[in-house]
């Protein structure tokens, strides 16, 4: 197990009017960042993607991390973010992600520091997976001590409402919600781990459209120009497809390889999680038409 690629424990969408407050549930902030399983055994510090990809020659914080670590060897699973005032940014965590320059990769420790949140521990000198999550976490308090570069995610037993109030109240991602006895499945998805999210929602011109798989190219208006700000492909259903293409079909303007170019005179609402700095959505689902709008092309 240790400095090969474990593909983690996966959580399933909870319904964000059915947070349980239950005492048997450990609630988590969520993260924005990447996925990270951190193995460490004596000086050797390692990092892995949920995919398996080793990225340590990423991040010389890992040294800092690795000295946070008390035990001689040890497997956890950590969130990698980039901090702004205690909010993670998704977009700066992708930009170290995406460096493999040493000297940028040396500037970036300052520009956009990385830093580790652990919220599991997976292994020390022994395999903890079977042991249940309440004990796993008083383990990973026990073995860390927290640093610029390694911190534990702050936990609560029951009460998952508040904490998501107050996640949605300072702009974070949202929470996790984990039932205190469950043990760690690798490369399985569990309904005991259930992620809550705060969703945005944002009225969209409809620019073009894709067919296999179909997606919507969606933009804004601003200063006499349209900027497409996502493709998105989840939420329709087969009956919105299909007066989609009907109304579509009358107003293209130009096909360019695979994407058919609309006049702008469709709109819709789409659900999002956040904007990136050049205005992009990320995790984006169409939540239906402004009808009102779409009988103006009728």
């Amino acid at each position: 197990m240790l400095f090969t690629p474990i593909k983690p424990m996966l959580l399933h969408m909870g319904n964000n009017e059915e947070i349980n407050d239950d005492p048997n549930w450990i609630y988590d902030i969520k993260w924005d960042g990447w996925r990270i399983l951190l193995h460490k055994q004596g000086d050797r510090t390692e990092a892995y993607t949920r995919h398996g990809n080793n990225v340590t020659a990423k991040f010389p914080e890992l040294q800092e991390v690795g000295r946070s670590i008390k035990e001689k060897t040890a497997i956890l699973d950590c969130e990698g973010v980039v901090l702004r005032n205690g909010i993670s940014v998704f977009d700066d965590f992708a930009f170290r992600g995406r460096l493999t320059n040493k000297s940028k990769i040396e500037q970036a420790i300052i520009t956009h520091p990385a830093t580790f949140i652990a919220f599991d521990v997976l292994a020390t000198d022994k395999t903890l997976t079977n042991n249940p999550l309440v004990e796993r976490k008083e383990i990973l308090s026990s073995i860390i001590e927290p640093s610029n570069s390694m911190l534990v995610t702050p936990s609560i037993t029951g009460n998952g409402s508040n904490i998501f109030q107050i996640t949605k109240d300072k702009g974070m991602e949202g929470i996790v919600g984990k039932r205190s006895n469950s043990i760690y499945k690798t490369n399985h998805r569990s309904h005991d781990w259930l992620k809550y999210k705060h969703f945005k929602i944002m009225d969209v011109t409809i620019l073009g459209y894709k067919e296999n798989p179909f997606a919507m190219i969606v933009g804004t208006h601003s200063k006499g120009k349209y900027k497409p700000v996502a493709s998105v492909e989840f939420g329709f259903k087969p009956e919105e497809k299909a007066a989609f293409r009907q109304i579509a079909k009358q107003i293209v303007t130009k096909v360019e390889r695979d994407v058919i170019w609309l006049e702008p005179r469709l709109y819709c609402k789409v659900q999002y999680l956040e904007k990136t700095h050049s205005g992009s959505l990320r995790i984006v689902s169409f939540k239906g038409f402004d009808f009102g709008k779409v009988h103006e092309v009728i």
